[in-house]
């Protein structure tokens, strides 16, 4: 694994936003969190493999083992203070490590399969929707917002899941209104339109999040206005199922099905190259910068990256939040958790990060 190139300083580079070990407010709130969040997954892990009667020991086995670990990090927290960073981050990647230990490689994949179908149904009325907007800062700020929204389709946050379960007829538009309005908690958008003015971008390098909504309906008609622009675009999807959130094999699958709907798609995919797919070398649903594959390294470095794109909770705000970049980085965020919005100085549900950094 290697660290990518776009980081401004590798050695100073630090990932996590939270650091449990040093803040007792935070880790007040994300033990009892998480204990609550782990049955919740044991629950999913059973459930995704009825066929196999020992799914219910082995998932309970996944949460007993899940706990002890978590207690042993809580317990040990007075001695690793100052000496090693415990974010939220590690938490959510044992989840994963676990889970896998205990033979669930991928618990919500008839979730992200059912999600994927109803938003390929969809995605040419939400590229119609687009084009009909003839106003450029208009059309990009609907493209922000879309890309936000889509990021509201997020299982591992309990309120996400919770609007889910109750309502099967939720989707982008009614995500477009349930998001915070502007003025956001962070609000860099006439800043990036501001840019969008200027000459395009060489590469973009974006890493998605989930599956669904989040990556068919708001990260592709993102990336097709990219593309318009003459922009390249390289989208970094995880290298292991996590969540539901979308695979580099998935989303290979999602741009073969979801290209024929629209002539700029099918062109960068299909023949000119133009938009590509990468794993990102991450199992959980964070991002470290520091453990990318090799051949995405060299991509970002062959292709003359001139814009990075980090969506959603895990990459760019659990990690990420507080890291610079060598290179124009856009960071978009809904966040799905009172508390962490409360604890940035929002004061509602589903506020917005849309923090653009340009080059000084």
């Amino acid at each position: 694994m290697h660290s990518c190139t776009l980081l401004s300083d590798v050695s100073s580079y630090q990932p996590d936003t939270l650091d449990l070990n040093t803040d007792p407010k935070a880790a007040d709130y994300w033990f009892p969190c998480f204990r609550d969040l782990v049955k919740k997954f044991a629950k999913q892990a059973a459930d995704s493999q009825l066929e196999d009667e020992t799914a219910p020991q082995r998932a309970q086995q996944f949460m007993e083992a899940y706990l002890s670990h978590l207690d042993e990090h809580q317990k040990n927290i007075a001695q690793n203070s100052g000496k090693v960073v415990l974010g939220t981050s590690e938490l959510l990647k044992l989840n994963e490590t676990m889970l896998r230990r205990y033979g669930f490689t991928d618990p919500w994949l008839r979730q992200k399969q059912l999600e994927n179908g109803s938003a390929k149904s969809r995605l040419k009325q939400r590229l119609d929707e687009i084009d009909a907007i003839t106003d450029v800062d208009a059309k990009w700020t609907e493209l922000v917002r879309g890309v936000l929204a889509g990021n509201m389709f997020d299982w591992g946050a309990q309120a996400i899941a919770t609007i889910l379960e109750k309502d099967s007829n939720f989707g982008l538009h009614q995500a477009l209104d349930r998001i915070e309005k502007r003025p956001w908690l962070v609000d860099n958008l006439d800043s990036w339109l501001r840019r969008l003015k200027q000459p395009a971008h060489k590469c973009a390098v974006i890493f998605v999040d989930n599956s669904g909504v989040d990556v068919v309906l708001g990260i592709l008609p993102f990336v097709r206005e990219l593309l318009k622009r003459g922009t390249k675009v390289l989208l970094c999807a995880n290298s292991e199922p996590s969540l539901n959130d979308v695979t580099s094999r998935e989303l290979r699958s999602l741009l073969d099905e979801c290209s024929c709907q629209c002539a700029i798609l099918k062109d960068a995919w299909l023949q000119s190259h133009r938009l590509l797919v990468y794993a990102n070398g991450q199992t959980g649903p964070c991002l470290d910068m520091r453990t990318l594959p090799r051949d995405l390294c060299e991509a970002i470095a062959t292709n003359e990256t001139d814009l990075l794109i980090i969506e959603g909770m895990g990459r760019a705000l659990h990690t990420n939040l507080n890291a610079h970049f060598a290179c124009e980085t856009l960071k978009l965020v809904v966040i799905k958790n009172r508390w962490l919005a409360k604890y940035l100085g929002g004061d509602e549900m589903f506020a917005v990060i849309c923090k653009y950094e340009g080059l000084s």
